[in-house]
């Protein structure tokens, strides 16, 4: 289990908006202090120290980041500071059962009200949550070297079956498969042109885990290598042409402007903030946009713009996460990873594709 300061160290490194609020750190070198999720280049964890309030920082002689503002940040209600607390509970014990019951205790709060105010502001219900913190843990171990059996166990899962059905749409391949980078696992992949260049989807037995825009094939498979160092990479075997050629037909209609919506089987991995902005990315209807902002205040994080604007920039599935559609609050266009030309001509094309009103 992660001590306090270990889990606070995370949240800084991630640049983690989630987590503004409830603490705040420090920098003995430049003698200043600021929120988890500020944007400032990360420093050295020996210069760092974690205080509870601002107060308590400035107590120490040190004095507020004029870029995160973190004494106008940490002044939040009681409802997100309950919540907050919530979720670092869950994040401390990830490895036992929290029930309903007891996480609303713990916050002050009836089972109810605390489960809905919860999704409002998390995202998540509380159990989602949870899921997501265990395959976080589990990820973790898999990585720091601990057998999958330890892993397993260590993220609060239980058996070997429950975590191979939780973690498949997550991961895209088995624990062991993830551990050793996708040693032994065949990863099938296939390009096609489409009206935005050439496209290449890589999948697993398991559902699609790449999909990504290039100049050439050379350039996306060396994308796929980085994304599966250990994995074996095949052109698309005949035995899935059916599958390949059903998304890519998908993905070409949906580009072309006469289909709105993309139904495919996606394995997206990335932080509980993260995956709250993407999840959020997809309820934004299509033909419209939104600023950064609009995007932070519907997540209920509306100081995490910046942590908003990184979020869409690591989206791993562009299209099927429709990052595209999130702007700057002047109107420009921001930053899109495969390119602004394209950007604008998605933009484009699903305004003159959206069906217009009848009125005259």
């Amino acid at each position: 289990m992660k001590s306090e300061s270990e889990i606070r160290w995370t949240a800084v490194e991630e640049h983690d908006a989630s987590k503004d609020g409830t603490f705040v750190y420090g920098v003995s070198t430049t003698g200043i202090y600021c929120r988890p999720s500020c944007s400032a280049r990360r420093p050295l964890r020996k210069n760092v120290r974690f205080f509870a309030t601002p107060a308590d920082a400035e107590h120490a002689g040190l004095r507020a980041c004029l870029r995160c503002k973190p004494k106008l940040d940490h002044a939040r209600d009681a409802l997100d500071a309950r919540i907050r607390k919530a979720c670092e509970l869950i994040a401390r014990n990830v490895d036992r059962p929290l029930s309903l019951k007891e996480l609303s205790a713990a916050v002050g709060q009836s089972p109810f009200h605390f489960q809905r105010s919860f999704k409002a502001i998390v995202g998540l219900t509380p159990k989602e949550f949870q899921d997501a913190e265990r395959v976080r843990a589990l990820k973790a171990g898999l990585k720091s070297g601990s057998t999958v059996t330890e892993a397993i166990y260590d993220a609060g899962f239980g058996s070997s079956s429950r975590v191979y059905e939780r973690v498949d749409t997550r991961l895209g391949m088995t624990p062991l498969q993830y551990r050793q980078g996708g040693r032994g696992l065949v990863i099938s992949h296939a390009t096609a042109q489409t009206p935005l260049g050439l496209m290449m989807i890589g999948a697993t037995d398991r559902g699609i885990c790449f999909i990504q825009f290039g100049d050439g094939e050379k350039a996306l498979e060396r994308q796929l290598g980085a994304e599966y160092p250990e994995a074996t990479h095949a052109p698309m075997p005949k035995n899935q042409a059916k599958a390949f050629a059903a998304w890519m037909r998908a993905l070409g209609a949906y580009l072309e402007g006469s289909k709105s919506s993309l139904d495919l089987p996606l394995d997206v991995r990335g932080t509980t903030f993260q995956m709250r902005v993407w999840r959020y990315l997809q309820t934004i209807p299509y033909g419209e946009v939104q600023s950064y902002t609009e995007v932070a205040h519907g997540i209920g994080q509306p100081t995490a713009v910046r942590a908003v604007a990184q979020a869409c920039a690591r989206n791993p599935v562009g299209l099927a996460i429709p990052c595209h559609r999130v702007i700057r609050g002047n109107g420009e266009l921001g930053g899109y990873r495969w390119g602004l030309a394209r950007k604008r001509t998605l933009i484009d094309r699903e305004r003159g594709a959206r069906p217009r009103s009848g009125r005259p």
